[in-house]
């Protein structure tokens, strides 16, 4: 029986990113299904009195020494944002309402996000940048805009990010398999060993 990877992710999370990076090969050598799970880390930090590590100096400067870790043993592109943190809330969204009118293209979205955010250091905060993002990445910003307003659009992700909760979820990146739970970059060599046995 197939096996399958739920993965909660947050754009504005760069551990998600680079967990990004590695999740959709990881799944394809082991043969197992990758289910993108688009959520909300802001709402998952208030429901579990976590917060971002950047809330607090010397782990901030750990973390963003350990990205760059990661990225360098993955052989990944990585540009710690200057503009980090950010609100992603429509980015989110977006992601949610596309898996649900246009799947096939959840790929392209996660890939001009995660792209333009970690590895570009674009400035989310701008809509100008967000709407160049998205035009040179082959869609229609006003669609997307439109499709994170959608109310079906924000359900989904209340529902996803609902369900991490109820998960256990409290970060992001956050990987299900079966009923086991793993939270970060650095367990996905855990993931690899769940979806080999």
């Amino acid at each position: 029986m197939m096996k399958t990877v739920d993965f909660y992710y947050d754009f504005g999370s760069p551990t998600a990113y680079l967990a990004w990076t590695q999740i959709a090969r990881i799944c394809a050598e082991k043969g197992a299904r990758l289910a993108y799970k688009p959520f909300l880390l802001g709402a998952v930090f208030k429901a579990t009195g976590n917060a971002s590590p950047v809330t607090i100096p010397a782990k901030a400067r750990f973390m963003f020494a350990d990205l760059e870790r990661w990225a360098k043993h993955w052989d990944v592109p990585l540009a710690i944002n200057p503009f980090f943190p950010f609100n992603s809330l429509e980015l989110m969204r977006a992601a949610a309402g596309i898996q649900l009118r246009e799947p096939q293209r959840l790929d392209d979205f996660n890939r001009a996000i995660y792209t333009a955010m970690w590895v570009d250091a674009k400035d989310f905060g701008k809509p100008a940048v967000v709407a160049e993002v998205l035009a040179q990445a082959g869609f229609d910003p006003a669609a997307v805009m439109a499709l994170a307003a959608d109310d079906q659009a924000k359900a989904a992700l209340r529902a996803h990010t609902d369900e991490a909760l109820a998960r256990g979820a409290f970060g992001a990146p956050t990987f299900v398999v079966g009923q086991d739970l793993y939270w970060g970059q650095d367990r996905l060599f855990m993931v690899e060993a769940a979806l080999a046995g």
